[in-house]
């Protein structure tokens, strides 16, 4: 039976996918990511998060799976989908067979619409997963990642920890994690130059690789 590690974040845009594609990268994992909204933001190139983890990550094209649903609107699932005459359907989003380590990254936050009827946390709540959540390190993050802690907690969803992005902030992190009664796996810090060598060595000098096996 596929057993995976999902990413999820406690907002949109906080770095989860430059997370996965560490994560996927560092384990020679095969990424999934079912659901992509926003192609037509960013200039409309079509370029996916499936493309850009294949970009950070160095993994071969047959390790990143396609998407169950690619859409243009950089709006919510729901929203997107209906934008193009069409509903997301659960059944859509039943886990396929992988073997070896496998990195799902679920799209916007955990209470995001999937349709009018189920939540992004749904999803991961039928997949029985371990989640690591992503969280930004600045201001508002506490009350966000406590919010989502709770959500997961509140289905018995496994949390496995929480990965950290941005500028270090000691007591926030330490905060979070004690209040939360989460692991904190680490921090990734803002990467400029950002690609494939620098990812992957600041994935390393700030995670430890066996807490994700």
């Amino acid at each position: 039976m596929t057993q995976g590690i999902i990413v999820t974040g406690t907002d949109t845009g906080i770095g989860k996918t430059v997370f996965a594609a560490a994560l996927a990268g560092a384990l020679g994992a095969t990424y999934w990511k079912p659901i992509q909204c926003g192609l037509d933001d960013d200039g409309g190139d079509g370029a996916g998060d499936r493309e850009r983890v294949q970009a950070l990550s160095g993994l071969a094209p047959a390790r990143l799976l396609p998407e169950r649903y690619r859409l243009a609107m950089p709006a919510s699932p729901h929203r997107a989908a209906e934008a193009e005459g069409i509903e997301i359907s659960l059944a859509d989003l039943a886990a396929p067979d992988v073997q070896g380590p496998f990195v799902v990254e679920g799209a916007g936050g955990l209470m995001v619409p999937v349709n009018r009827q189920a939540l992004m946390i749904d999803v991961f709540a039928a997949w029985r997963w371990p989640v690591v959540l992503v969280a930004r390190t600045a201001l508002g993050t506490i009350n966000h990642s406590l919010l989502s802690i709770e959500a997961l907690n509140g289905r018995n969803i496994p949390i496995l920890g929480i990965a950290f992005v941005g500028d270090e902030m000691p007591d926030t992190q330490r905060t979070i994690a004690e209040m939360g009664n989460v692991r904190a796996l680490g921090r990734l810090p803002h990467i400029a130059p950002l690609d494939r060598d620098s990812l992957a060595h600041a994935f390393a000098a700030h995670f430890d690789v066996e807490d994700f096996r």
